[in-house]
């Protein structure tokens, strides 16, 4: 939807198409949230709320003259490239506040702790979110973000599954801000923009909002024990192993443009949060194993196949190619965190 405001105010941003790899609009089942006994893990969570209420990056997301003019020497390409990257990442701060503003809400009766967590995730998100929005709205465009609270399309997940997914989100994007921060801190004349400079003190917030998932996770033993528990906790962290190493490929040139390998650079973020994951869930991937990256490369080389078939009867020898190297990867046997039999 493009606006036609004068020319003095952004374009608002046609609405993003939606593919596996966009940032999802999630909500979840908020009477079961509810009722989340939390009560084992009560003093740890409330330390990192206490974190939240001071507010380190309160005077962090300040604009300065640096800003000015930002766009004019990007060159169409890069400015194209650039642009998307901003798009993903509002796009994705935004859901997170949508999800957590509501949760903060509808929570404050019954589980007034959770619901005190969720006010300061969401605050965060929003800060983040109008930050990225304003940088884009520099270039001439931003995201019609209204418009997306209205008509995004939302997927229901059980709040055991929303744990799962938001700390893996947060612990990864916690990984990204502070590896880009440090490469271009060596590499400064790759510092396209001013917005990067910012991501040191950002992706803090990001790995406090991990800390606070982590806590409520652990807090509920039947998450993290038993068969059913573990196949499913396995499920999560491969699909959030394939949507990050996909989604960088499918951005390589953005990568590239700010002198990142994105492979090294997806592999470094996957295997630090994976270790980090280990610390909360009883089990984690083997990603050194010699046949983990072997196949997620066969998995990107028949999806860059995939995009030149036309016809279902084209692609589906690919798509079976990728749902058996998918299970291939499941199956490689998996680390464990604690000793057998132990009980989170």
């Amino acid at each position: 939807m493009i606006s036609t405001a004068p020319e003095i105010r952004s374009k608002m941003k046609p609405d993003i198409r939606d593919t596996l790899l966009t940032p999802r609009f999630w909500t979840t089942d908020f009477q079961e949230l509810e009722l989340l006994d939390t009560s084992v893990q009560e003093p740890a969570i409330k330390a990192v709320i206490q974190e939240f209420i001071a507010d380190y990056n309160r005077k962090h997301f300040v604009r300065d003259d640096r800003f000015d003019h930002s766009f004019e020497k990007l060159s169409e390409e890069e400015r194209k490239l650039f642009l998307a990257f901003l798009e993903r990442s509002c796009t994705s701060e935004f859901s997170g506040f949508l999800l957590y503003k509501e949760a903060s809400l509808r929570l404050r009766k019954n589980n007034p702790l959770l619901a005190e967590g969720f006010k300061y995730l969401s605050r965060d998100e929003a800060r983040h979110a109008g930050f990225i929005n304003r940088a884009m709205a520099d270039s001439g465009l931003s995201l019609d973000l209204p418009h997306l609270t209205k008509f995004r399309k939302y997927t229901l997940i059980k709040p055991k599954f929303l744990f799962y997914a938001t700390y893996l989100s947060e612990k990864i994007g916690y990984w990204k801000y502070i590896l880009i921060f440090q490469h271009l801190e060596d590499s400064p004349e790759f510092i396209i923009h001013p917005l990067f400079n910012y991501f040191d003190n950002w992706c803090q917030d990001e790995s406090r909002h991990g800390d606070f998932m982590g806590l409520v996770i652990k807090s509920q033993a039947d998450w993290l024990n038993g068969t059913i528990s573990r196949l499913q906790i396995r499920l999560f962290l491969l699909l959030f192993v394939l949507t990050t190493y996909f989604s960088g490929q499918k951005s390589s040139d953005f990568y590239n443009m700010i002198g990142m390998d994105v492979k090294e650079f997806d592999l470094s973020v996957l295997k630090k949060t994976n270790k980090e994951a280990s610390k909360v869930f009883p089990i984690y991937l083997d990603l050194e194993h010699p046949q983990f990256v072997m196949l997620l490369d066969a998995c990107v080389t028949n999806n860059k196949k995939l995009r030149s078939k036309k016809k279902l009867i084209g692609k589906l020898p690919f798509y079976i190619l990728n749902c058996f190297n998918i299970l291939r990867m499941y199956f490689i046997p998996i680390k464990e965190s604690l000793p057998t039999g132990t009980v989170c």
